[in-house]
Formats: structure tokens, C-alpha cells, sequence
């Protein structure tokens, strides 16, 4: 075990409870990055694919604001967005043997039914009895 990295950990019950207010917002966000997207905006460099420059209107285009809006929020919650294109979020949590690990849901699941270690990620996902 090393040390912590979240400063906020969620129980499994505060969780679930969050995610009705989590799950329009993840939406949200999986569509303003597909806008974004299909306008060849690069969220991650804040910058549109191939040079071209703003819109015109204001720097960064209304959609990027919402998108750090929101994403903002995330954050402050202690919500650690993984990704944008498949709405997956992940919860710190702290197992009983005090292991810092990610309490893990994606866009579409009906709860949080999965877990990882913050080293293996969405691909050593285990089912919440494992935890």
C-alpha cells in the first residue's frame, strides 16, 4: 500500500446515492465532447485539430466552457472523470485494509458494480463483492 492520493473517499452507499446527480451531468459531458469532436476541437490541448483558430466569438468555444464547468464540479465533489468519450468516472475509495482504490462506473451501467486499483485501472475491474 502506498500513499493516499484523493483527499475524498466515498463509502459505496455515498456512491450510488451521488450518481442520480451524476448521471445527467456524465451525459452532458459525452455530448458536449462529441460536439467538440465533430467541430475538430481538441479538448486536451484546448486548441482545434489542424491549427485553425477560434470561433470567432470567444476563445474557447461555449461547449469547452460547459465541459470545464461541469468537469469542475466533478472535481470538487472528489468525482475523478476517466473518460469523456465513454462517460466513466471512477470514486475514491478506501478499502478495509485502508488500500486506496477506485470505486468504478460507466455511462450506461444501472450502478457502481465494479472496483479497481489505482495502478491496474478500467481493464482490472472487479465485481463489488471482491472489494
Amino acid at each position: 500500500m502506498g500513499s493516499i492520493l484523493h483527499p475524498k473517499h466515498f463509502t459505496v452507499e455515498e456512491a450510488q446515492a451521488v450518481l442520480a446527480d451524476v448521471i445527467p451531468k456524465i451525459e452532458v459531458l459525452v455530448s458536449l465532447k462529441k460536439s467538440l469532436d465533430a467541430k475538430g476541437y481538441n479538448i486536451y490541448r484546448h486548441q482545434y485539430f489542424g491549427g485553425m483558430g477560434p470561433n470567432g466569438d470567444r476563445f474557447f468555444p461555449p461547449e469547452l466552457e460547459k465541459l470545464v464547468e461541469i468537469a469542475k464540479d466533478f472535481e470538487a465533489k472528489g468525482i475523478v472523470i476517466k473518460s469523456l468519450n465513454e462517460g466513466l468516472i471512477d470514486f475514491p475509495h478506501i478499502r478495509s485494509n485502508q488500500e486506496e482504490v477506485y470505486l468504478c462506473w460507466k455511462l450506461g451501467e444501472k450502478g457502481i458494480g465494479f472496483w479497481h486499483s489505482l495502478s491496474t485501472g478500467f481493464a482490472g475491474r472487479k465485481p463489488l463483492a471482491d472489494l
